[in-house]
């Protein structure tokens, strides 16, 4: 199966979703800030915010964000699926999947 790249805005919408989910919002309702540090033992992280309470999200995380999306929006296998989160200068945070 062909490699997908999940550009950085499905990302951030996929941890709308899930993060909405957990706090009984609407996705819409939900701000993502996606940070990245390659210094750091765990580079990718990102902060939700929604009704003014804030959640850091990191690696596994936005992984498991990626998994509900993906199930979701792609019907495919969560699971099944190898998600592997990538820095790319001029596209940002992507992920890649096969």
């Amino acid at each position: 199966m062909e490699q997908l790249m999940i550009p950085e805005q499905d990302i951030i919408n996929a941890i709308c979703l899930y993060y909405a989910r957990k706090k009984y919002a609407l996705p819409e309702d939900v701000e993502v800030e996606l940070y990245y540090d390659d210094e750091d033992a765990q580079p990718f992280s990102a902060e939700a915010t929604v009704n003014g309470q804030k959640q850091v999200f990191m690696t596994s995380d936005i992984i498991a964000a990626l998994r509900l999306w993906i199930e979701e929006y792609l019907n495919r296998d969560p699971f099944a699926t190898s998600i592997d989160l990538k820095f790319d200068e001029e596209e940002g945070i992507v992920a890649a999947i096969d």
